[in-house]
């Protein structure tokens, strides 16, 4: 934002609120705040013990020892989907000059990123799992349990300020990065710089790459394959305990969910995780025992190679220029690289490992609360607020919440229905620029770009390439055996548990998401080519039609109905 713009800023606009999405303020301060429907983590209704869930945890968060960010982060649960607000902290006069000093708290933080997380924050994320795992559920008292869940709440309020702690300069190195190497080498190639930071090894890839190892052995005994090609997913492992070979491979597949398999269809607690309900890696297993051979660590191996000779490359363009500009070019791309790993890493360890424990505490409430009848399955626990939660537990075994999630579901099913404002509260014009708020925009992508062609769906670049093939548009992991080898993945957004489908997938279109967003990351990593952040692609797109995805351009074209 220009000087002009900055000292006299636009005038605060109240966002209509449309008619079928009546928004009620309980705090009258909120009305205030720019709220934006959260659609790249939570594009569905969420259910109200979840949508508290992140609205109480993320509210607490002391963003002051996050750098000293100029901005909370806060959640808000309406009509049953989430909002979230990056809430100024400072009056709006003072925030360009906050926002300054955050930068440069950011940039000290990028030298210290990867020892941080090697010897501090993995170090107590690992204490914080032990310490829920140490917990016995099922014997405590209600008493003790209630104790443990208000423990659950710090535990994770100190999660997310190392999730911030890490994503903020991880993120910033990336983006700094890719602006150093645009200035020096010029931006005839949105992807150059990103080549530059691929062919590292990370928990998501590795998830997907031990997924595939897994079916090869499936592969290896018949009648594990047979097992596999001939019954549903759900019925896979009932099949699979019927046989010494189907036996030995549960043996596999249990040890991979034991190490991978704490992870959800989305981002939340109130989703199973594939280790209560592997039908999604049985799914993929039923795929990938149909695909013809392909070394996952040879593929790393090759894009590591790339990365040398891209290298390589940028450091014979530096000969000449000030020693200085070359330093400063190592050590962002260090920085990068570290940088591109841990957005990756600390999802697995805290967005998944440590949240899939969280959902355990909600299930053994559940549980308790369904042996009772007072509610009729342990998820059903997720339809109850906090304080609701609290008060059933102490008065079991009487109560009954039936006839109150009767009604709150109805709510769901209705709002299920309703397209959700991508904005509500106030608009207070964009942001002063900033280096951070560059690298935020290449995460959650910009507005969609219009498009004046009737076939023609404009996006963000997020993986290189241009292919063609049919549409699946999958709306959540229960669908995707639908997917098969060849076929363009359309989706809202894809959380790290979708990626063992890029095996899958020829290309990736979404709805959410810019260049750095975790699909487009991963798209790179599995060589496909994705289009990110088009806003309107699975309204837009049917099952089957034909399509021509460019990622270089950003472009979806429906060439064939």
């Amino acid at each position: 934002m220009s000087n002009e713009n900055t000292m006299n800023p636009p005038e605060p606009t109240p966002i209509p609120i449309p008619p079928d999405f009546p928004v009620t303020w309980e705090n009258p301060d909120d009305a205030h705040i720019f709220w934006q429907h959260d659609r790249m983590h939570f594009p569905d209704p969420a259910l109200p013990l979840e949508g508290q869930f992140w609205a109480l945890s993320m509210g607490k968060l002391n963003m002051e020892a996050v750098y000293n960010a100029p901005t909370n982060t806060r959640f808000l649960h309406v009509n049953t989907y989430l909002y979230l607000a990056w809430a100024p902290r400072f009056p709006l006069e003072e925030m360009e000059v906050q926002g300054k000093l955050y930068e440069e708290k950011l940039n000290a933080a990028i030298a210290k990123l990867e020892e941080l997380w090697d010897t501090e924050w993995l170090p107590e994320i690992k204490t914080h799992l032990a310490f829920w795992d140490a917990f016995d559920l099922r014997e405590a008292g209600v008493p003790e349990l209630l104790i443990h869940l208000d423990e659950t709440f710090d535990r994770m309020i100190r999660l997310w300020e190392i999730h911030f702690l890490t994503v903020f300069p991880a993120l910033m190195a990336i983006g700094q990065f890719d602006e150093l190497y645009q200035d020096l080498f010029g931006s005839e190639d949105t992807f150059a710089s990103y080549k530059l930071l691929q062919g590292f090894d990370n928990k998501t890839v590795e998830t997907g790459r031990e997924q595939w190892a897994l079916s090869r052995r499936a592969l290896a005994s018949d009648e594990v394959r047979q097992t596999l090609e001939t019954h549903a997913a759900s019925e896979v492992i009932k099949a699979l305990e019927a046989t010494s070979a189907g036996q030995k491979f549960l043996v596999e597949l249990r040890a991979y969910l034991e190490a991978y398999g704490q992870r959800g269809d989305k981002w939340g607690v109130s989703y199973p995780y594939w280790i209560e309900d592997p039908t999604p890696v049985i799914k993929n297993l039923k795929d990938y025992i149909t695909q013809p051979e392909r070394d996952a660590t040879a593929e790393l191996a090759e894009l590591a190679a790339e990365r040398a000779q891209a290298m390589a490359k940028a450091r014979e363009r530096l000969k000449g220029y000030p020693q200085q500009v070359v330093e400063q070019f190592e050590f962002l791309l260090k920085a990068a690289q570290i940088g591109n790993v841990l957005t990756e890493d600390h999802g697995f360890w805290i967005d998944f490992n440590c949240l899939y424990r969280v959902r355990q505490v909600f299930m053994e409430f559940g549980r308790r609360c369904a042996e009772a009848n007072v509610i009729e399955t342990s998820n059903d626990i997720f339809y109850l607020t906090l304080d609701e939660l609290r008060e059933t537990a102490r008065a079991l075994p009487a109560g009954n919440r039936r006839a109150l999630i009767d009604e709150r579901r109805a709510e769901m099913e209705h709002f299920r229905t309703i397209n959700p404002p991508s904005a509500l509260g106030t608009d207070y014009g964009p942001p002063p620029e900033s280096a951070f708020g560059r690298v935020m925009q290449k995460f959650a992508g910009g507005p969609p770009q219009p498009s004046d062609e009737p076939n023609v769906i404009r996006g963000n670049s997020g993986s290189p390439g241009k292919t063609r093939g049919p549409a699946k548009v999958i709306r959540s992991i229960a669908e995707a055996d639908k997917l098969h080898a060849g076929d363009i993945l359309v989706a809202e957004t894809t959380a790290p548990p979708w990626t063992p489908l890029f095996a899958t997938a020829a290309a990736v279109v979404t709805d959410t998401g810019g260049i750095l967003s975790h699909c487009a990351v991963v798209a790179r990593e599995y060589r496909i080519p994705a289009v990110v952040g088009t806003g309107t692609a699975t309204s837009l797109i049917q099952d089957g039609q034909i399509l021509e995805v460019d990622g270089d351009e950003g472009i979806v074209r429906i060439v064939e109905e």
